[in-house]
């Protein structure tokens, strides 16, 4: 079932690049680290998934990162910007393609930076997928 772990990171890139609030600030959405992007932008990291199969079903846990990435000189655009990731994330569709979001829960977010580096804050999730 790889498809399900696919369909939860299309999902986000739609939910995160459609969400006006957000989209309208950063300057992309990307599955991944993108090679060259302009700051603030969000990259979608590569998280762990797990079974989460039972007696009549096939499922996925999946463990979610969303970082956005900033270079401001404090992180208040920062925080504003992973509350509207928030915001983006709690309203994904449940239905995606051939499987569906059973549950979606935040884990935890914080904001941390190199010295010489950009600003990043990180948004976790839960996601539980069924097989549809």
């Amino acid at each position: 079932m790889t498809g399900a772990a696919a369909a939860v990171q299309a999902a986000l890139v739609a939910a995160l690049a459609g969400h006006a609030p957000l989209a309208e600030v950063v300057g992309g959405v990307f599955d991944g680290p993108p090679a060259q992007a302009d700051y603030p932008y969000v990259a979608i990291g590569a998280g762990a998934t797990a079974d989460w199969s039972h007696k009549t079903g096939r499922g996925r846990e999946h463990r979610i990162a969303v970082t956005i990435w900033d270079d401001g000189e404090s992180p208040a655009r920062l925080h504003r910007l992973m509350a509207e990731a928030e915001h983006a994330v709690e309203r994904i569709d449940p239905d995606l393609e051939n499987h569906r979001i059973i549950s979606l829960t935040f884990l935890r977010s914080r904001v941390i930076r190199d010295v010489d580096g950009p600003w990043a804050g990180i948004v976790e999730y839960r996601a539980r997928t069924l097989q549809a």
